[in-house]
């Protein structure tokens, strides 16, 4: 039996299951962490619209998208007439409206309603005639706001609008998110660090709520992402290596293990055949050392067996028939 200490011969399959779980586990964690770390706080509740494509004739124009924070874009979105809804998580949310960039050509108009339907009074017909500073802000007082968009078939490419809708509470509904710094609500905390104003006085992407500068994120001319995966790929390659050597390495210690028993059985079995049964091999797990001599016993039977009388008599008895049986040649001789 092998040492505990040696590679048997199930240690490179075992070994192996051993450490590729831990390996397995390390390397989603280690990514799962840089996913995490990349985005910090971002918010992966902040999305991203495009009329162009929600102003499509299909069934999901008429749903109610809800949101804790969206990005609205147009540009130069031709023949267009149509509306879209959106909806706060809570009813004790309502929404904040607040343009980036709005350029309208003047046959375009963008309604703003205060409800789940194109119906009513609208609270806002923007047009050519508005700026993103003269409209500011706009508070709904429900939890629900529509666009209805409609253009015609005309424009240019600077046409269009860059709209931030962001789900708001007041204060007096014990708000436990992000307060902003220079307005009575608070947003919630997947906003934070998005890239986006959603608070109006870019309170949620100053560096006091641990935002990254995007100059912190390069490292000789590479984002800190792609650092960090070429690291650790490089790191989980070495281990690999690492570990293959290793299952290698105990593979041919296996082999000449078992070529030392064959050898060592060999000699056993050449002492133990005669009249002596000492086995003169020393050491544990089948080594012998290298000054040790094999001595062939001084008693014994070493001739072939010859049945029970034994290997001379047998001579003997062949002798005397050698003796009796003239050969043909020496009939011939007589003869003559």
């Amino acid at each position: 039996m092998l040492k505990a200490t040696s590679c048997g011969p199930g240690w490179s399959l075992y070994h192996h299951k051993k450490l590729d779980k831990p390996s397995l586990i390390l390397a989603i964690c280690i990514f799962l962490s840089i996913i995490s770390w990349k985005n910090g706080v971002n918010a992966e509740k902040n999305k991203h619209f495009y009329m162009q494509s929600v102003c499509k004739s299909h069934f999901l124009q008429q749903l109610y998208r809800k949101i804790d924070g969206a990005v609205v874009w147009s540009q130069n979105e031709r023949n267009l007439n149509c509306a879209i809804t959106f909806q706060t998580h809570s009813i004790l949310q309502r929404f904040m409206l607040r343009f980036d960039m709005l350029q309208l050509d003047c046959n375009d108009h963008l309604y703003v309603y205060d409800g789940a339907h194109v119906a009513g009074p609208h609270k806002a017909d923007l047009t050519c005639r508005n700026t993103k500073q003269t409209v500011g802000s706009i508070f709904t007082r429900t939890n629900f706001v529509t666009l209805k968009y409609v253009t015609d078939n005309w424009g240019t490419d600077t046409n269009g609008f860059k709209l931030v809708i962001t789900a708001v509470k007041d204060l007096r509904h014990a708000c436990k998110d992000y307060q902003c710094n220079l307005r009575d609500f608070c947003i919630h905390q997947d906003l934070l660090c998005d890239g986006v104003n959603h608070c109006g006085d870019n309170s949620d992407e100053s560096s006091n709520n641990f935002c990254q500068s995007p100059d912190s994120n390069n490292l000789l001319g590479l984002e800190m992402t792609w650092i960090v995966l070429i690291a650790v790929s490089s790191l989980l390659i070495i281990c690999a290596c690492v570990v293959g050597w290793a299952i290698c390495l105990c593979r041919r210690n296996n082999s000449r293990n078992l070529n030392q028993n064959s050898t060592i059985q060999f000699h056993t079995t050449t002492e133990t055949n005669g009249s002596s049964k000492h086995i003169h091999h020393i050491g544990i797990g089948g080594t012998l050392p290298r000054d040790h001599q094999t001595t062939l016993p001084t008693s014994g039977n070493w001739h072939r067996p010859a049945g029970p009388s034994g290997y001379h008599s047998i001579q003997r008895k062949l002798s005397m028939m050698a003796t009796k049986v003239r050969p043909i040649w020496y009939l011939a001789n007589i003869g003559n």
